[in-house]
């Protein structure tokens, strides 16, 4: 997907969960690049028939293996955009922190008695 279209999906997610704020919106565009980048490392790694490790020739002329370097800019990008995600509230834990949502500590029974005779 292009970087526009990812663009117009971050902010429609946004919208759609009450998060969406203009002051945002270079946030939304640095993670629509990032989501792009991703997506035409995926095309390449595809294309170059997926595998996880190919051969390498270094400068003394020895092959080796290593990772596929199409699949590290994958794994860098999706590590990278998930702040991205969780800055914005696409996740769960990131909307509770945005939206401000605070987990109450579960009171005991003693506390509850307390409470109800007005202590």
């Amino acid at each position: 997907m292009k970087k526009a279209d990812w663009k117009k999906t971050i902010e429609k997610s946004c919208e759609s969960i009450g998060t969406y704020k203009p002051e945002y919106d270079s946030v939304i565009d640095t993670l629509a690049g990032i989501m792009e980048i991703r997506d035409d490392a995926q095309d390449q790694y595809q294309e170059s028939g997926a595998h996880p490790v190919v051969a390498y020739t270094n400068k003394a002329g020895h092959t080796n293996l290593r990772k596929n370097p199409a699949l590290q800019v994958i794994n860098d990008c999706n590590s990278e955009a998930l702040a991205y995600w969780r800055d914005l509230g696409l996740t769960p834990s990131g909307f509770k922190k945005l939206d401000g949502i605070v987990v109450q500590k579960k009171e005991g029974t003693f506390e509850d008695v307390l409470k109800d005779i007005g202590i």
